[in-house]
């Protein structure tokens, strides 16, 4: 869970490769259009978790390159890939900060895009624009994808029970929106004018989606820094008191809006590479 220590191993990495969810085709969509994607560019997936947008974007493009600070993410993904049989991605080990040494390791090729999926807050993102514009080409960009709101930060009953339920648990307020919040996306908005990109825009995909009790707490189990998940034999027992605070239902309705903030390379030679003809 945000706002507290930082640590998605272990049976977290888990739980969220199980309970994250992915992607609606409308979010591929986008970001082909956005960045006129084809079957020869290379797309960057930064802090790709277990691969939720990286595997599909494998589908669009020649090739993906899926970036995370965690062994443990990367290997669930690997295991995602090789399930879909998404033979075109590599999976690198590193962080924002190991960025400017991709320049190396693409060999003079550039980036189509650069996409970081519900992962931004994690990293200092002003310099990270920076230091990502020299590797994509004229025309590429950058996109920045939220995937709804926090489960226990969203607008409805339910919602507020989990909320006060994890405040309780926890002993802590519950406030960071993982940099799903409108003033966040402004903030980075700002930040990729300011690092020279250009046509920085927003755009919405919303969907209902219908969710089980132990989906709603695999969720939080997601979210959880390893030395707060519960251990294996408390589980069933916090599921439990977490189905009592929201009334025992069978089921819980969430409204997702995804946003995906997508801004493009300039196109004057600033990338190192040109715009590969499909």
């Amino acid at each position: 869970m945000t706002g507290m220590a930082l640590g998605f191993s272990g049976d977290v990495a888990h739980y969220y490769a199980k309970f994250r969810r992915g992607y609606p085709p409308e979010v591929l969509e986008v970001l082909a259009g956005s960045f006129e994607l084809g079957h020869t560019d290379t797309v960057l997936d930064l802090g790709c978790g277990t691969g939720q947008l990286t595997v599909p974007l494998a589908g669009r493009v020649g090739a993906v390159i899926g970036m995370d600070p965690e062994p443990d993410m990367l290997r669930h993904a690997r295991e995602a890939a090789a399930r879909q049989d998404a033979g075109n991605v590599t999976w690198v080990l590193g962080a924002d900060t190991d960025v400017p040494a991709l320049g190396k390791l693409l060999g003079g090729r550039a980036l189509a895009a650069a996409v970081i999926g519900q992962a931004l807050h994690w990293m200092r993102h002003a310099t990270l624009f920076g230091e990502l514009l020299p590797l994509l080409r004229p025309g590429g960009g950058i996109a920045v994808v939220a995937n709804g709101a926090p489960a226990w930060l969203q607008d409805s009953d339910w919602s507020r029970a989990l909320r006060g339920f994890l405040e309780e648990h926890f002993d802590t307020e519950l406030r960071d929106t993982c940099g799903t919040a409108e003033r966040d996306r402004l903030r980075y908005a700002r930040a990729l004018e300011a690092a020279g990109f250009e046509d920085v825009a927003t755009r919405h995909v919303s969907y209902v989606v219908e969710l089980s009790l132990d989906e709603v707490v695999g969720g939080v189990f997601s979210a959880l820094p390893e030395d707060l998940l519960p251990a294996p034999g408390a589980r069933a027992g916090f599921t439990a008191r977490a189905g009592e605070a929201l009334g025992a239902s069978d089921s819980f309705t969430e409204h997702v809006d995804v946003s995906v903030l997508t801004a493009r390379a300039p196109g004057n030679g600033k990338g190192p590479g040109t715009r590969p003809r499909t």
